[in-house]
């Protein structure tokens, strides 16, 4: 008997904290649009789990990384080091599995422009804007209230929903086109989905995941002194997962973005028409902590006035749930 609920235990506390690691890792759905959401984010876990994450991205291009919004700058360096922490954790809403999220960017941003063989350098540090998320799973498997729970998941065919807001808090100097904070609203609404493939079994499992996606900007008033508004983005995530050990799993990634035309005091800009691809590496370390590795990068970005982008990203996420901790406090004390 002590020998089955050990096993239970470790199963269970293996497959929470699994889910927990890529529920808020590789950037927990930033507020850019270009970090694209991690594969195997939207997994479903016990109800109660709590993760917290710390996230370096370090990414290089032509547009703001910091900016949901991507405006391309033509013939501008930009580099940037995004650092993130937040906290995520899962419950129940009428009777389906939900999520609700913070994050909090900080870092630093160094550019320079060539125009007319001259040069340009602009830099800014410190904090970007706090993002909010939540979803709730529509089609799908039901919340999972206890422990035996997560040992039937799986998911078959799941869509959920998801709303996100930007909150425009962050460091912003007017004077400045480049800038942490955006001095306007954003948000996004979207509807994951994940498609089994095959059996579920830890070591061989393997989805197929989209997330179809649309950004909305609210309007800065005072960009440099000049009025900027952004039409709606449209972005398409996808991941192709596969279990490579019961520890360790890869991801082949890729992102479409269209739209997102901005104009500056009536000015139009061109519109955004970009492909990304990439690849995610997860592996779980212990019972509570996971490791993610990844990189993505533009590839029909030729053009001057395409969106030239590729980022690295490192992430370590802690995650628990109050009943496994109680469990193994009572084994503890065997």
């Amino acid at each position: 008997m002590m020998s089955h609920e050990n096993s239970l235990r470790e199963n269970v506390a293996a497959m929470v904290v699994a889910v927990v690691v890529v529920l808020a890792a590789s950037a927990l759905c930033p507020p850019q649009a270009w970090a694209q959401v991690p594969p195997r984010f939207y997994w479903k876990t016990l109800s109660g789990v709590n993760a917290i994450p710390v996230i370096v991205n370090s990414i290089s291009g032509n547009t703001n990384p910091f900016d949901p919004a991507h405006i391309v700058t033509p013939g501008a360096t930009i580099d940037a080091t995004v650092v993130l922490g937040g906290y995520a954790h899962t419950f129940t809403l009428f009777d389906r599995s939900a999520m609700a999220a913070v994050l909090l960017e900080m870092g630093r941003i160094e550019g320079t422009v060539t125009t007319d063989s001259q040069s340009v350098t602009q830099s800014a540090r410190g904090f970007g804007d706090p993002m909010m998320e939540l979803d709730v799973n529509l089609i799908g498997p039901s919340a999972q209230k206890d422990l035996v729970a997560p040992l039937r998941y799986e998911p078959g065919f799941s869509l959920d929903v998801i709303v996100d807001l930007t909150v425009p808090i962050g460091e912003y100097d007017s004077s400045r086109s480049l800038n942490l904070g955006q001095n306007r609203w954003s948000g996004r609404l979207g509807a994951p989905i994940i498609w089994q493939l095959g059996p579920w079994v830890p070591g061989r499992r393997t989805t197929l995941e989209l997330l179809p996606a649309v950004w909305f900007f609210g309007t800065n008033n005072d960009f440099v002194g000049k009025t900027l508004k952004t039409d709606p983005i449209f972005q398409v995530d996808a991941h192709l997962t596969r279990d490579l050990t019961d520890r360790f799993w890869t991801s082949l990634d890729g992102a479409w973005y269209t739209g997102g035309q901005a104009s500056i005091d009536g000015v139009e800009g061109e519109k955004l028409d970009n492909l990304a691809v990439g690849l995610t590496l997860g592996y779980q370390l212990n019972d509570s902590l996971g490791l993610t590795i990844g990189y993505k990068s533009t590839i029909n970005d030729s053009a001057p006035g395409d969106l030239q982008m590729d980022g690295f990203m490192i992430s370590l996420v802690s995650g628990w749930h109050p009943i496994i901790e109680g469990v193994r406090r009572l084994k503890g004390g065997e």
